[in-house]
């Protein structure tokens, strides 16, 4: 069989900004611009504002743009804060083929090390791209084990990819940093998540750290295993890794061509059922007394997602009945359902008492687009039912929606942080990325 790493290792040293197709363009786009946007509003809960002042102030040099607070710091540093503000709000896209949220692990790293080399936007769209891709691929090719979260593991990769990229490497070189970038992967559990621990937002900020670490390590002279993913991936966080199943599908549409964006303010896991419920409910507003119960069938869930009642933000992002409660009393699954007031709503309390989530084998033959549905059942006074069906959620990749409802998120999400024309200059600025002469033109614009 052909050597996996040193396949992935060429796509990544010979990946060409000249020979993408316009669609690739854009996805780079729309996923720097959809990551961009979750960095700067994540930036604002307290604990990130914080972080962001402590860590600065140990930084030993000023060279990166650390999102949403007008301060700087080294790579590493700015790596670390970022990427920890852009997983706060549940608002950052991801990859249901392989990686879990490719993005936030590797663009938060490639976009400090351009600023701090005055790369050009060529330069940082093919850093985004491969980072992006070797992520993706090295996850899909893993099988995690349960409790095993989608965060962190193989963003050590993507990052130290991306960095690689950035300065040029060879295939060899490549090949080298993914082994030692491998190694260097953090272990992390769901359970913070669905308990509500903020620790948990650390994951990306942790492996993207770790990602630029593992070029410096690199570039020490320090050296790897000849295969360490499959050694890490394959032992320890996951229960296999298949080598194949990383170089499926090559040559063809990238990966970062293939994400799902998110529309509502919570875990993907959550956004079928958000689906059917709102195409239950056909748009209009339903009033909460009249609901008797709320029945979910999924093809798949897991047992955290359906835990007591949050008693915290991060909590209620991975919780079924919250988010569905939430999205009925107040129609929406925002940034705002999720907080102290809405989470205190005692209508959202009872009905998601009402909520009740089977989980039903998915059916053979898997229907097409590989997404077997899920069903929303509203039971209300007086025999009444409604019915909502929903598969590949909206925004996901064979579920688009126009590039201005991106647009419109980025806005709703950041304007208050950076007032209206500055964000209107980043969408500006991400929309001709190529073009950039130097990445400052964007970050520049980051600092709040």
């Amino acid at each position: 069989m052909t050597d996996y790493l040193d396949t992935l290792s060429v796509l990544v040293s010979e990946a060409s900004i000249d020979s993408l197709s316009p669609d690739t363009l854009n996805a780079v786009r729309d996923v720097t611009l959809d990551t961009l946007g979750a960095m700067v509003v994540g930036s604002q809960q307290p604990e990130n504002v914080a972080f962001a002042s402590t860590m600065t102030q140990r930084s030993s040099s000023a060279t990166a743009t650390v999102f949403g607070h007008g301060l700087k710091a080294d790579p590493m540093t700015a790596t670390l804060i970022n990427a920890t503000a852009g997983v706060a709000l549940e608002v950052d896209e991801g990859n249901r083929f392989g990686g879990g949220h490719p993005a936030i692990h590797s663009l938060p790293g490639a976009i400090a090390l351009a600023e701090e080399m005055g790369a050009t936007g060529r330069d940082f769209v093919e850093s985004a791209l491969v980072g992006y891709e070797l992520e993706s691929r090295i996850g899909g090719a893993t099988k995690p084990r349960l409790n095993v979260h989608s965060h962190g593991h193989w963003g050590v990769i993507g990052t130290a990819v991306a960095a690689a990229k950035l300065k040029g490497y060879s295939a060899r070189q490549v090949r080298e940093v993914i082994n030692i970038a491998a190694s260097m992967s953090p272990a992390n559990s769901w359970q913070p998540a669905f308990r509500g621990a903020t620790v948990r937002n650390l994951y990306p900020g942790r492996s993207g750290h770790d990602g630029l670490l593992a070029v410096d390590v690199y570039e020490s002279g320090f050296t790897g295993l000849d295969d360490a993913p499959a050694d890490v991936f394959g032992t320890i966080l996951g229960e296999s890794f298949d080598r194949a199943a990383a170089m499926a599908n090559m040559p063809g549409e990238y990966r970062i061509e293939q994400n799902y964006f998110k529309f509502y303010a919570c875990c993907r896991l959550n956004h079928p059922a958000l689906d059917a419920v709102f195409a239950a409910g056909a748009g209009a507003r339903l009033d909460p007394d009249e609901v008797v119960a709320v029945d979910i069938s999924a093809p798949s869930m897991l047992d955290g997602m359906l835990g007591e009642y949050p008693e915290n933000m991060l909590a209620a992002k991975f919780n079924v009945p919250y988010a569905v409660a939430a999205s009925l009393v107040r129609g929406s699954a925002g940034v705002d359902e999720f907080y102290s007031d809405a989470r205190g709503d005692e209508r959202i309390r009872e009905l998601a008492a009402k909520v009740s989530v089977n989980v039903e084998p998915p059916p053979t033959p898997v229907p097409a687009g590989g997404v077997p549905p899920t069903e929303a059942r509203i039971r209300l006074a007086g025999d009444r039912e409604l019915v909502g069906r929903a598969a590949i959620i909206k925004g996901d990749y064979g579920n688009r929606l126009p590039r201005e409802r991106l647009v419109e998120k980025f806005h709703a999400l950041n304007d208050p942080i950076l007032g209206t024309s500055r964000a209107a200059e980043v969408v500006d600025a991400v929309s001709r990325l190529e073009e950039l002469s130097d990445v400052r033109e964007i970050t520049a614009l980051l600092a709040g």
